[in-house]
């Protein structure tokens, strides 16, 4: 019996739960009756979907439409047995897969992390006898106890709920421990507002409950988060999918051009051989086979860089996808926020103090109008009843402050060591002799501790619970007096409406030893409030602000209360006093267009669940956005994995929304996504910067061999010859502009127009330009050199080299897209230097050394013909600068 079969069981009572289940409160299920269920529901946990093979993974490396062309002009050169040129290609083929495959090779783990989410051990209830077992043993109709520290092994409809109260933020995002209980709610409640129900994977952390399995494995809430991530396919990043449509339209090109060459020389009564290697040789030409190595060199090195800003890359196009984003759906818990709730001001004595510092380190200070507060009167009575009405813990572990109990609980005891009182002393001072443990239905805790005028219940709870039964207050001399409620109200609401949580504490005298609820009523005297918040991060306020300069908008998709949401976005900047905060349950009444209208204007969104977190990023997407989520529980892992990039916790988010995502902040901080999405962007330069040096190589390539063949004479250049120049110039020349620096003000540009081509008209003009020069150049100088009575290997080295020392030159122009390359910094990249330096002995090698000539037919040739190359090459450089130039003044981007 799963939860999509009964949707409603915190609309129904706990008895008619288990008629339904066939169980019992008091025996639970019987052993065989057991057995029997965990054959029909199997076991209680989240079966992952086998992934492709290694096997398959690498054989989908070839699927790509230039590698198509390249195995078919491998075959048909070894066809004709021109082996040396097929083995060349092959390899090619060959290492462009085995990179592919490597990057490839992590499996996404988030199914397996939901499985490691759910309790290993549980209290159960078999045959009347309460036992421990293995909790993938559970089946629905168990009885489970639940004591604090527990994790909820599956989903329970509790029946016996004593002071439990549960944290959620990993399932439902709400910052605070819920308060659970055992009657009956409304049948439209939402996930986070379903107090008489504990979900696989939360964490008890106060209180004891008895529940009954309703759900176990998939489906349990986090079984459901399972089936999303299931169905929810990653997407290809905007680089991916402009390399898809830039690499089909290279292959219509390349084989047109094949085609007409082959159909020319044909017809004109060329050998058909001949023809065919001609064509291969113009293929092998036009295609960029460097282009799937320089894309993943210039990735990894992107992934090196952002790991230094700590962000860790788990996908490598999501490099590039940071560059193209358009917005930033946030999570508020632990994201925007610190996850530390921290007491921001206290009301003692008639006086308003202010709290400073934020999350559960002790620093910061109590003050009174600007100046440090002394711990004395109404103030340290108030702080008292904080840390003696308290059952949290606060530690420094390794110079960290961690916590144990509720976070509620743990703030005030920060707030008293802020003013200089220290919890453990004050414990043994004055010890707790009886207690009213907190109660979702009571809405306060009790404390009675033996005090210097002897025991005292010390209170905490809801204003509207407490304060009706306050019959005094403390003055500001710490006298009591009339209660002043209107006054009191007025503070709260004050507080309540800036997004603090207001926690009242009140004290009385007590006779005895003995707690008693009758005797506290209508005798307390006020203490005081103390108002709590999430703090939001001060870097993720500077990193908004960055955001928004660079044509990136933010928005906040929490599953915490809208009031909290409204007033941290509005401290962030993400919502003006105006606006509103739309919640889930407004969501779930709209349909997909009516969602797309709503997502373009508000950018709050409360009391989300995860279904709706992943409409919300969907409806982003179906609006034309690059959507970025960032997250940390387990409800962001959806919406994590279908955003163009899920950008995920790594201190204090969960496993299973790290293995969702394709980035992962080490520092959990909301501002290291801005240094990303610089990063990105300068990556996303650079690969522009190598595909424009790269293509006029291979456009130029192309039209040697098509004017050869149109004009009926030899081939300038060999198949071999062309692989030599690609590959060569690629790794030497063409991956030095991915070591190129951010340039300065990447940061003041719009993002990139989804959708937009990785080329415009002025990139596509260059191509054409530098192609065509490449051409006459290397075409002019081959003809040259073979009327002045050279050997046909002469003339072939003095174009090769033509095409080496044009794309030398080119390099310079390509260092900077939109000015001139001095721009950049004569020394900023070594690595350019360093590769023109080896690029030059490589081909004095391949022109002079024997070997080399013999395998490729090259030849040395005179000092004559290197001067003409290298008056080429100036020339082409000179052509694009004045280009550029041109370009400048007609007010035209280059990009």
């Amino acid at each position: 019996m799963t939860t999509a079969e009964h949707p409603g069981w915190h609309a129904r009572h706990h008895d008619d739960a288990f008629e339904a289940l066939s169980s019992s409160a008091t025996d639970g299920l019987t052993e065989s009756v057991a057995a029997e269920r965990l054959l029909e529901h199997g076991p209680n946990r989240i079966e992952g979907k086998a992934g492709r093979g290694p096997l398959l993974r690498f054989a989908l490396q070839f699927h790509q439409p230039l590698i198509y062309i390249l195995i078919v002009s491998g075959s048909i050169a070894a066809f004709l047995g021109e082996w040396a040129d097929a083995g060349v290609i092959f390899g090619v083929v060959i290492v462009n897969a085995l990179i592919g495959f490597i990057q490839e090779g992590r499996a996404e783990n988030a199914l397996a992390a939901l499985a490691r989410s759910v309790a290993s051990d549980v209290t159960v209830l078999r045959d009347g006898q309460r036992r421990r077992i293995d909790a993938v043993a559970l089946v629905p109709g168990d009885v489970v106890w639940l004591a604090a520290g527990d994790k909820v092994p599956a989903d329970l409809r509790l029946f016996d709920a004593r002071a439990l109260q549960v944290t959620e933020a990993s399932l439902t995002g709400e910052s605070v421990a819920v308060g659970k209980h055992a009657d009956i709610l409304p049948v439209d409640s939402g996930l986070a507002e379903r107090a008489n129900m504990a979900f696989a994977g939360t964490l008890a952390v106060a209180g004891q409950a008895g529940g009954v399995v309703v759900a176990t494995g998939r489906g349990t809430e986090t079984g459901r988060i399972a089936d999303l991530l299931d169905a929810t396919e990653t997407l290809a990043t905007p680089l991916t999918q402009a390399m898809e449509r830039f690499s089909n339209f290279l292959l219509i090109v390349i084989l047109g051009l094949a085609a007409l060459g082959f159909a020319v020389g044909s017809l004109r009564g060329e050998p058909l051989l001949d023809m065919l290697m001609a064509a291969v040789a113009l293929a092998v030409g036009a295609i960029p086979e460097g282009l799937p190595a320089a894309i993943t060199v210039t990735l990894a090195i992107g992934v090196a860089r952002m790991a230094r800003r700590r962000a860790i890359i788990r996908r490598l196009p999501a490099v590039e996808t940071l560059g193209s984003t358009t917005v930033i759906c946030s999570d508020k818990t632990g994201t925007l926020t610190e996850n530390q709730m921290t007491v921001r001001a206290l009301v003692a004595g008639g006086q308003h103090y202010a709290v400073s510092g934020d999350g559960y380190a002790p620093e910061g200070v109590v003050s009174l109008d600007g100046q440090p507060a002394k711990p004395a009167g109404p103030l340290r009575d108030l702080l008292l009843a904080g840390v003696l009405c308290n059952d949290a813990g606060l530690a420094e572990q390794d110079g960290a402050w961690t916590i144990t109990g509720d976070p509620t609980e743990a703030a005030l005891l920060v707030s008293a060591r802020k003013a200089g009182l220290d919890e453990n002393a004050l414990r043994q001072t004055f010890p707790r002799i009886d207690e009213i443990a907190f109660d979702s239905a009571r809405q306060y805790m009790a404390s009675l501790n033996r005090l210097d005028d002897g025991p005292v219940a010390l209170v905490k709870g809801a204003l509207e619970v407490i304060l009706p039964q306050c019959a005094t207050m403390l003055d500001g001399d710490g006298e009591p007096v009339a209660v002043d409620v209107e006054a009191i109200d007025t503070m709260a609401r004050a507080m309540a409406a800036d997004g603090l949580r207001v926690l009242a504490f009140a004290r009385a005298a007590v006779d005895g030893e003995a707690l008693d609820e009758s005797k506290l009523a209508g005798s307390l005297c006020f203490l005081g409030l103390q108002a709590m918040l999430d703090p939001p991060r001060q870097a993720a306020l500077q990193a908004i602000q960055a955001c928004a300069a660079a044509g990136v908008r933010v928005k906040m998709i929490t599953g915490d209360h809208a009031d909290t949401a409204l007033a941290i976005a509005r401290k962030l900047g993400l919502a003006s006093d105006g606006a509103r905060a739309m919640t889930g349950r407004e969501l779930a009444v709209l349909d997909a267009d009516q969602l797309r209208g709503v997502v373009r204007e508000v950018s709050v969104f409360a009391r989300v669940e995860p279904e709706q977190k992943l409409r919300l990023v969907q409806a982003l997407q179906a609006n034309g956005e690059v959507v970025a989520m960032t997250g940390d529980g387990v409800n962001d892992a959806p919406a994590l994995k279908a955003a163009d990039i899920g950008v995920a916790m790594g201190a204090g988010g969960t496993e299973v929304a790290k293995d969702a995502a394709a980035m992962v902040l080490t520092d959990d901080n909301f501002a290291t996504i801005e240094a990303a999405i610089e990063e990105g962007r300068g990556v996303y330069d650079n690969l522009v910067k190598f595909i424009i040096w790269t293509l006029p190589t291979n456009f130029g390539e192309g039209l040697v061999i098509l004017f050869a063949v149109l004009a009926g004479v030899t081939l300038p250049i060999t198949p071999l010859q062309i692989l030599w120049i690609n590959m060569t110039t690629a790794v030497l020349l063409g991956l030095a502009l991915a070591f190129e620096p951010v340039q300065r003000d990447v940061m003041s540009r719009p993002p990139r127009a989804p959708g937009s081509p990785i080329l415009d008209g002025v990139l596509i003009r260059r191509i054409v330009l530098v192609g065509i020069l490449l051409l006459v150049a290397a075409f002019g100088l081959f003809l040259r050199w073979r009327g002045l009575g050279a050997s046909l290997e002469e003339a072939r080295t003095v174009a090769v080299n033509v095409f080496v020392a044009g794309e030398i030159a080119y390099l310079f122009n390509c260092r900077n897209l939109r000015g001139p390359f001095w721009c950049c910094g004569w020394w900023s990249n070594p690595w350019f230097w360093g590769g023109i330096g080896s690029m030059l002995l490589l081909q004095a090698a391949f022109t002079w050394l024997p070997a080399m000539n013999r395998v490729f037919e090259s030849a040395p040739i005179p000092a004559a013909a290197w001067l003409e190359i290298v008056a080429a090459a100036v020339a082409i450089s000179a052509a694009v600068g004045l280009d550029k130039w041109l370009a400048a003044r007609r007010g035209a981007s280059a990009v």
